[in-house]
């Protein structure tokens, strides 16, 4: 049995965040939570995946923006099909995408930014460990 990861920021735009990775990535909210403690959150993943994200907003403390350009998420999508489906997707719900800070991420990938600064690699490559 394998960890499960959780990957946990904060955030000063909710509706935003969740409009970039629910509609434009797919991911589905898995859980929610208000008002614990003085934060605000959700989970969004995939059923049955081996990781999700966690965003959270405290009352009265600003997260701000992402230190770099270079922070990222990167998804490996080795099905070429399955890869250009994603970038649509972002495409359709209005998302460009943007030249990476390395250029090793353009050569066979597309890579969006979120509202807080935070990017996402749609990689179409197999990871290979």
């Amino acid at each position: 049995m394998f960890p499960h990861l959780r990957v946990a920021r904060p955030t000063d735009n909710l509706p935003d965040i969740l409009r970039f990775y629910r509609d434009g990535l797919g991911f589905e909210v898995i859980a929610s939570f208000e008002d614990h403690e003085g934060f605000d959150g959700m989970m969004l993943g995939h059923h049955g995946a081996p990781y999700h994200l966690e965003f959270t907003v405290k009352r009265g403390h600003a997260a701000g923006r992402a230190p770099t350009q270079d922070n990222l998420l990167v998804f490996y999508l080795p099905d070429a099909a399955a890869w250009q489906h994603a970038v649509d997707r972002m495409k359709q719900q209005g998302y460009e995408s943007v030249a990476s800070f390395n250029p090793y991420w353009d050569k066979q990938g597309k890579t969006f930014e979120d509202a807080d600064g935070y990017r996402v690699v749609l990689q179409n490559a197999a990871w290979n460990v």
